[in-house]
């Protein structure tokens, strides 16, 4: 099955400027974001992705066929007489066989339409959907499982993401009679995961966003169910929230590090 991957935007947001850098390519330990969203979908089995590619779509393309694998591996370094050289890869985060389709979508195509562009590389009647600056720890066969069961057309992952500020309770008085430092909001937002039967691209035309007219449209006709996801869950749109990943990663705290815990 299919993962498409919407990763053609410009991540103004985590920049505050014109970037240098595409976002899926936005290091966490050492490694793009982007890898990490697609090592998560390949330890639960989801191997075959379709990268929606836009701005520096390019700089993405080389990052991945390029770069030599011993990189970002354990290396054995066999030195024989008269220059001859060995080199074999010892131990490597890239166990997963992976296989990608980096599909050029348009610097300003809208998430939406970028979907049906790439509809020649989707086979079956369903696919998986999601953005590239988004982490979980959940196992997507099971959100998978809960959209086959409702029989809509899409399932959207519902979160409940911490505040951004500190909450207070106040009294008559003004006093303040509770302080809770960033809680977790009670209302559900779209965590970005997603899955969607093929059907979806018939509700698309040309110009859509995902979010602000797909979804928005299936959810009025009643075709939008949600996955409740009440782990791990955290985007990476500000700098900050790069910092707090990339901690997380090299503290060995990362609850989206599935392949590592598993083993």
């Amino acid at each position: 099955m299919k993962v498409v991957i919407l990763c053609g935007g410009r991540g103004l947001r985590l920049t505050g400027r014109e970037p240098t850098l595409p976002k899926p390519l936005v290091e966490i330990g050492g490694r793009p974001i982007l890898w990490h969203v697609m090592r998560s979908y390949a330890h639960y089995g989801f191997r075959e992705f379709v990268l929606c590619l836009g701005h520096l779509g390019e700089s993405i393309k080389e990052y991945f066929i390029a770069r030599e694998a011993w990189r970002d591996s354990d290396v054995r370094l066999s030195m024989g007489h008269g220059g001859d050289r060995r080199v074999e890869i010892q131990k490597s985060d890239d166990a997963q066989s992976l296989d990608l389709i980096f599909a050029d979508t348009g610097n300003e195509t809208p998430s939406g339409e970028r979907l049906l562009r790439v509809a020649d590389y989707l086979e079956g009647d369903e696919f998986l959907c999601t953005y590239c600056d988004g982490l979980w720890d959940a196992d997507p066969s099971e959100e998978l499982r809960w959209h086959r069961s409702h029989g809509r057309i899409a399932t959207a992952t519902a979160v409940r993401a911490p505040s951004a500020f500190g909450m207070l309770r106040l009294g008559e008085d003004d006093r303040i009679e509770e302080f809770r430092e960033k809680p977790l909001v009670e209302q559900w937002i779209n965590g970005g995961f997603f899955v969607f039967n093929r059907a979806v691209l018939d509700e698309i035309r040309a110009g859509d966003a995902l979010e602000g007219d797909v979804l928005t449209r299936l959810a009025a006709r009643g075709e939008l169910m949600a996955y409740r996801h009440t782990g791990f869950w955290q985007c990476m749109d500000t700098y900050k929230e790069q910092e707090q990943l990339d901690a997380l990663w090299r503290r060995g705290e990362a609850p989206w590090n599935v392949w590592r815990r598993s083993q």
